[in-house]
């Protein structure tokens, strides 16, 4: 192949100067040009003169100009080498801090959704009124009891009727449970039976509106051959199926001994066994396959004087029932939480009864954690 003919001769020249002057830009110690001495001149220079300008494609003579070469230094001199270090060194830390400031960004936001959650309160809907209790008193002890032990909001809806036939405005519609995360039915209407009315309160635990009985809801809503064990879906079921336990009435009032039967549930665990006041106990017609009993309580009772009059060797008598439970009703499974417990002021007002009483709520709601 023909080789091809450079059109720059100078910078071809320039490409193949002396490698002792391309080596100059590896050293550190300044060259003074100065201080160089030319070579002595050649006969080919004294020629050159005689003929006149040189041509470009004569190399100049300051290729063979004595050019001193500084000892070698090292590749890397220290001032090199420092500077390389701290550009790594604050790279590094930038890389750091970068990555820890990610990772704490990060971090914070389920903390943030956390903190949303756990501020967000349990709205609660308190239902009482009817025979036989003072719900004004009992109304206000539960409120503020509850408020105080859980982060929540009661809305008290009390009927002024202190029969066993008192009704309550608000179920008369049928979405009266929206907006509330739960609903305690703490109301004394042993004669209420009208079933539109008794289905139209079951239908928003039914859809998953869960419940917490107290006491005389126990005793609520009955018809029918009611002291007897109902049958399943019977007209007159439909109430104690919520509950998951069927109670017909109750002894005298004497102390109850408070026993935790499972210790385990999130409910109990760490809760200890303890004695009410004068209570009643509520007795057990049937309790429902689905229920899981929570509490039982034990009551003592002395023969009375008509009892000691016709046998004066009579003995106390023993009674012994189910006092608290919990229960899933419906197709959603809806928690239900019961307990018989909590005729007189004096229990309402126990810490270990409102203790008890919040976190079945907790539990019912799914808000129990520990």
């Amino acid at each position: 192949m023909k080789k091809q003919k450079n059109e720059f001769p100078e910078m071809a020249s320039h490409h193949n100067r002396p490698r002792e002057r391309r080596q100059l830009k590896h050293h550190s110690q300044p060259v003074n040009f100065l201080a160089i001495k030319p070579a002595p001149p050649t006969k080919s220079d004294n020629n050159a003169k005689k003929q006149g300008p040189r041509s470009t494609t004569t190399k100049p003579n300051w290729l063979k100009l004595e050019i001193p070469i500084p000892a070698p230094t090292p590749a890397f001199p220290q001032r090199y080498l420092m500077p390389s270090l701290q550009s790594l060194i604050s790279i590094t830390l930038r890389s750091v801090a970068c990555c820890l400031f990610g990772i704490i960004t990060v971090s914070l936001i389920p903390c943030v959704n956390a903190a949303d959650e756990s501020d967000k309160k349990l709205k609660i809907l308190l239902v009482a009124g009817g025979c036989c209790h003072d719900y004004p008193a009992q109304t206000r002890l539960l409120k503020e009891g509850l408020e105080k032990r859980i982060n929540s909001e009661v809305t008290v809806v009390l009927s002024s009727d202190t029969s066993t036939k008192a009704t309550f405005k608000i179920y008369e519609s049928d979405d009266w449970a929206n907006g509330y995360d739960v609903v305690i039915h703490d109301e004394c209407s042993a004669n209420v039976t009208d079933k539109p009315y008794i289905d139209r309160i079951l239908n928003a635990h039914r859809n998953g509106t869960p419940a917490v009985n107290l006491h005389c809801a126990m005793h609520s809503y009955r018809f029918g051959n009611f002291r007897a064990p109902v049958t399943d879906d019977a007209d007159n079921a439909a109430w104690y199926e919520m509950l998951g336990v069927q109670s017909t009435g109750h002894g005298p009032k004497t102390p109850i001994d408070v026993i935790f039967d499972d210790k385990e549930h999130p409910i109990t665990k760490g809760l200890k066994n303890w004695k009410t006041i004068n209570e009643e106990l509520y007795n057990n017609v049937r309790v429902y396959s689905g229920a899981s009993v929570l509490v039982k309580g034990d009551q003592v009772t002395q023969p009375n004087k008509k009892e000691l009059k016709k046998n004066p060797d009579a003995k106390p008598r023993k009674a012994s029932a189910v006092v608290a439970w919990t229960n899933e009703y419906g197709p959603k499974k809806t928690r239900i939480f019961s307990t018989s417990l909590g005729h007189q002021n004096e229990t309402v007002a126990d810490e270990r009864y409102l203790d008890f009483v919040s976190r079945g709520i907790l539990w019912a709601t799914g808000s129990l954690k520990n």
